[in-house]
C-alpha cells in the first residue's frame, strides 16, 4: 500500500516524489506555496514513511512503478515535482506515459552518480554508514548520534569528515526520523551496486516529452546531478530550462527554498 498525504483541491495535480531514504515530509517547506495553486499529492515510496514494505524490490525501476501506480488514479495529467531519487522516478515515469505527465520539474538528479559513479566517491561510504546506524536499533536521539559519527571518506582520498561536521543537529534528526521509519533493506541494493539495474537514464532523459525545469545543486557542495548529465538533459528535452544554484548542496529545497520556489512557481504557473 502506497502512503500518499493529500493537500486540499486547489487545482490540477502535482506529485512530489521524495529522496531515498526521506518520506513526504521532507517536501514542507515548500508546500504551503505548491498548495495554494496545485493538490499536492505527497508520496511515501514504498519501503519509506507510511508506505508499504516490499523487501527485494528497492530499485529506482520499482519506484516508478509506484508513480505510475498513482498517476492512474487521476483523471487528467500531473505535474510531477521529484527530489534526488525522485526526480529520477519523474523522469523515467513522464518518458513511460507522457499522456500522462504535463510537466516535470528535477530536482538535482543524480542518475550514474548513484550507479556506475558511487563506488568513486564519498557516498558509498555514507550509505555503508547508514547501515551500521540501522543494524543497532535505538532511539532516533540515539540514531542522530549514529549518523553524526558517520565518517566519509572518498577512494583514493585522505580527506575524512563526520557527517555532524557538515549536517547541523536538527537535519540529522529529521534523517534519523525517517531512517528509524524505513525498511532496512531499501539500502541493500544500494551498497551492492544494483540500485539502477533495470533504469535507463539515457532512456529517462530522453524520453521526456513535456516541459522540463531542471535544478542543479552544486557538485562542490555536496550536489549529485553532473554537469554531463545537465547538459544531456537539456539538449534532449525539447522545452528544458535549467536553473543552477551556485554554492548550494543536493537538499536544495531546503538550503535555498526561496529562490527555489521563486523558480519552481515562475515555471508551474506557465502552465496553467
Amino acid at each position: 500500500m502506497l502512503n500518499v498525504s493529500v493537500g486540499p483541491d486547489t487545482g490540477p495535480p502535482l506529485v512530489l516524489l521524495h529522496g531515498v531514504l526521506r518520506q513526504w515530509s521532507d517536501f514542507v517547506p515548500i508546500l504551503p506555496a505548491l498548495a495554494c495553486r496545485w493538490r499536492v499529492h505527497a508520496v511515501d515510496f514504498r519501503g519509506h514513511g507510511g508506505s508499504s514494505w516490499t523487501t527485494g524490490r528497492y530499485r529506482v525501476a520499482d519506484y516508478v512503478e509506484d508513480a505510475l501506480q498513482l498517476l492512474a488514479t487521476f483523471d487528467q495529467p500531473a505535474a510531477i515535482y521529484g527530489h534526488s531519487l525522485g526526480a529520477m522516478v519523474a523522469a523515467a515515469t513522464a518518458a513511460a506515459q507522457p499522456a500522462s505527465v504535463r510537466a516535470v520539474v528535477l530536482e538535482d538528479p543524480p542518475f550514474e552518480t548513484m550507479g556506475a559513479r558511487l563506488s568513486e566517491t564519498a557516498l558509498q561510504s555514507l550509505f555503508v554508514g547508514y547501515e551500521t546506524c540501522l543494524s543497532s536499533g535505538g532511539s532516533v536521539n540515539q540514531l542522530t548520534d549514529r549518523l553524526a559519527d558517520i565518517t566519509l571518506h572518498a577512494p583514493g582520498e585522505s580527506a575524512e569528515v563526520r557527517l555532524g561536521e557538515i549536517r547541523d543537529r536538527a537535519a540529522l534528526r529529521f534523517a534519523a526520523a525517517s531512517l528509524a521509519k524505513m525498511d532496512p533493506a531499501v539500502l541493500a541494493p544500494i551498497v551492492a551496486g544494483r540500485w539502477l539495474e533495470g533504469f535507463s537514464s539515457q532512456q529517462a532523459i530522453t524520453g521526456i516529452q513535456c516541459p522540463a525545469l531542471v535544478l542543479q545543486a552544486d557538485q562542490d557542495a555536496g550536489g549529485m546531478l553532473a554537469d554531463a548529465d545537465a547538459n544531456g538533459l537539456v539538449d534532449a528535452v525539447a522545452d528544458c530550462s535549467l536553473i543552477k544554484f551556485p554554492g548550494i548542496g543536493h537538499l536544495i529545497h531546503w538550503s535555498a527554498t526561496g529562490p527555489l520556489l521563486s523558480a519552481c512557481t515562475a515555471f508551474l504557473e506557465s502552465l496553467r
